[in-house]
């Protein structure tokens, strides 16, 4: 149980960051990705903020509720398949250090639901 933790925790912290950067500094990450509308990279900061809380909060309680880590684990999930959707369709027109970060976002991203479900196996163990 202490490893989910400490990886919803990570999850937690990464997310937030992420999340608070594209917030804070939504125009510059729009030009670093070639782009002048800045709301579309807003609205991603304000998801995962909102997300990070969530996972959080999961990260501090004594027992991690299963049905919130599945939640997690299929939010990442589809943050992984929406990322290489977005690369491999080369969707949006952004530039290459743009579609590097999508890349290099989703493998993060794609370890944290790994290690989740492996947490999730070990909590059905314990259950069972």
């Amino acid at each position: 149980m202490k490893m989910l933790k400490n990886v919803l925790l990570i999850n937690a912290l990464t997310s937030g960051a992420t999340g608070l950067l594209l917030t804070i500094f939504p125009s510059a990450i729009a030009d670093i990705f070639g782009h002048s509308q800045s709301i579309p990279f807003t609205a991603v900061g304000i998801f995962l903020a909102i997300f990070a809380g969530i996972v959080y909060l999961q990260s501090r309680k004594t027992q991690v509720s299963k049905n919130w880590l599945k939640l997690i684990i299929a939010l990442d999930m589809l943050w992984v398949i929406e990322s290489v959707v977005i690369i491999a369709a080369q969707m949006f027109g952004f530039t290459m250090i743009g579609y590097l970060l999508i890349a290099a976002v989703a493998a993060w991203v794609g370890l944290m639901a790994f290690l989740q479900i492996r947490g999730l196996r070990t909590i059905s163990l314990h259950v069972a």
